[in-house]
């Protein structure tokens, strides 16, 4: 009774302050509004440190996704790590989460045509680079790793024309001030409901349209391997590529060591005459980028988001096995 009293007051004290656009979303605005001027103030090396600081604090109080990230590492790679290790690397996922949403608040700023190459260092980027500047469009994809935000920030910096679909935040007022800054420094932000329209336009018009592509899609989603287990993938980045013709680029921003310092690069790209011979080019495209997303983690697991659900929704066993084609006849 206890725990459903606790899982109550949660629920009402979020459903207050932390959605909607009444008077306790103001309030929670405001509130973080203004930790956000305090945090402008001191430098991102200080503020990076601080959240190594607030991801211990983390790990201490909320044991449960520190336990989560463990069991996913594990599941994910077997017997490669020992539990000690396995533990590390939860805690260093659980760090470099909160590191990038103190650099989500602090780092655009710092982030212009003049100034990008004292924090980025580009990486594979070269057959990007002919993609961008032909101008045809493109989309990019990513996942939960890194600093995950900084490639879209660096493209918008240099000029280039950067949307990004986003999932919109509860609380209305946060969400407009984050839609408002973001244009600010030159990033688009689209709501995932109801983007395709506008993001096909935008694609067409040469745009370069971003997605995190690790992202759970619930029974709907279409189910793809990731770390050997079947992921539910939402369908629409592949779909709006076969419909727009445009490359994927899947890329990264990795960071490097504890200051703010970031790798940016490409680990593949997918082009209109990879998918245009495969009998089921939807799975093939979805498969192909999760599988680039699962190849960039690899390369550095602690960097990944290993307390989300990723695996959260499974498939039964007759929708695991049918096309993709069936799948988007079924709903």
């Amino acid at each position: 009774m206890s725990g459903a009293a606790g899982t109550s007051r949660k629920k009402r004290f979020t459903d207050r302050f932390l959605k909607g656009s009444g008077l306790g979303a103001w309030v929670a605005y405001l509130a973080i509004r203004s930790l956000f001027a305090v945090l402008q103030i001191f430098p991102l090396d200080r503020n990076l440190e601080s959240a190594r600081i607030i991801a211990r604090i983390w790990r201490l109080v909320m044991p449960r996704h520190r336990q989560l990230a463990v069991s996913n590492v594990r599941d994910s790679f077997g017997n490669r790590y020992s539990t000690v290790e396995l533990k590390g690397i939860a805690d260093d996922s659980l760090e470099s989460m909160v590191m990038f949403a103190m650099e989500l608040v602090c780092l655009p700023r710092h982030i212009n045509a003049f100034t990008w190459s004292r924090y980025i260092e580009l990486e594979n980027f070269d057959d990007a680079l002919r993609i961008l500047i032909e101008g045809r469009g493109a989309i990019l994809v990513t996942g939960h790793y890194g600093s995950f935000e900084i490639m879209g920030h660096l493209l918008a910096a240099l000029g280039l024309d950067m949307v990004a679909i986003i999932r919109p935040l509860d609380n209305k007022y946060l969400n407009d001030f984050v839609v408002a800054s973001r244009k600010t420094h030159g990033l688009t932000l689209l709501d995932k409901k109801g983007a395709a329209a506008s993001a096909e336009e935008y694609l067409h018009e040469g745009a370069l349209v971003g997605f995190i592509g690790d992202q759970d899609a619930g029974r709907k989603g279409l189910f793809v391997d990731f770390f050997g287990r079947p992921a539910s993938t939402y369908k629409s980045i592949g779909l709006l590529a076969m419909t727009t013709n445009v490359p994927i680029i899947v890329g990264y921003a990795r960071r490097l060591g504890k200051r703010p310092r970031y790798r940016v690069g490409v680990q593949r790209i997918l082009y209109p005459s990879d998918w245009e011979t495969q009998d089921d080019p939807l799975r093939w495209i979805t498969q192909e980028y999760t599988r680039a997303i699962e190849a960039l983690v690899r390369d550095d697991p602690r960097q990944y988001l290993w307390a989300h659900r990723r695996w959260k929704s499974q498939p039964r066993r007759a929708q695991a096995l049918q096309p993709a084609g069936a799948a988007l006849k079924t709903g």
